[in-house]
């Protein structure tokens, strides 16, 4: 991890690859993660925690299964939503978003339980964060 300021703009443009989240910055036992998305991740669960998000550009939607029913949000730039420990979601963003992710160190980013994984999708515990904008 860095001792210096980390610019999210140059770590987002510090790799290309979607659905693969880099770790920026470890707050107590938690990781701060960034990560590129387009198209739909996969439907899962973090049976063990909150799942939080910020976006920092675009739109990312959230579709949401709880109760016996499905419902999805949608938030714009700059809007952040948690999604509870246990509620099977899918982020999806047709246009392409970046996304700042919050949740405790080892998380895997397709939750404890999912579907299958597309092979657009990183089944990651989060990539340490390299080039310049992580040196």
């Amino acid at each position: 991890m860095s001792d210096e300021p980390i610019e999210l703009e140059a770590a987002l443009a510090s790799f290309t690859e979607i659905w693969s989240p880099r770790i920026v910055a470890r707050v107590n036992d938690s990781d701060v993660r960034i990560a590129k998305v387009e198209g739909e991740h996969v439907w899962h669960a973090h049976d063990g925690t909150d799942e939080f998000f910020l976006v920092l550009g675009g739109e990312l939607d959230i579709a949401l299964r709880e109760d016996g029913s499905e419902r999805s949000v949608r938030l714009g730039t700059g809007s952040v939503f948690v999604v509870p420990r246990g509620v099977e979601h899918r982020p999806s963003s047709p246009g392409g978003a970046s996304i700042l992710m919050f949740e405790p160190a080892g998380t895997l980013s397709v939750g404890d339980r999912h579907e299958a994984v597309p092979a657009h999708v990183d089944a990651t515990r989060g990539h340490a964060l390299t080039g310049p904008a992580g040196a």
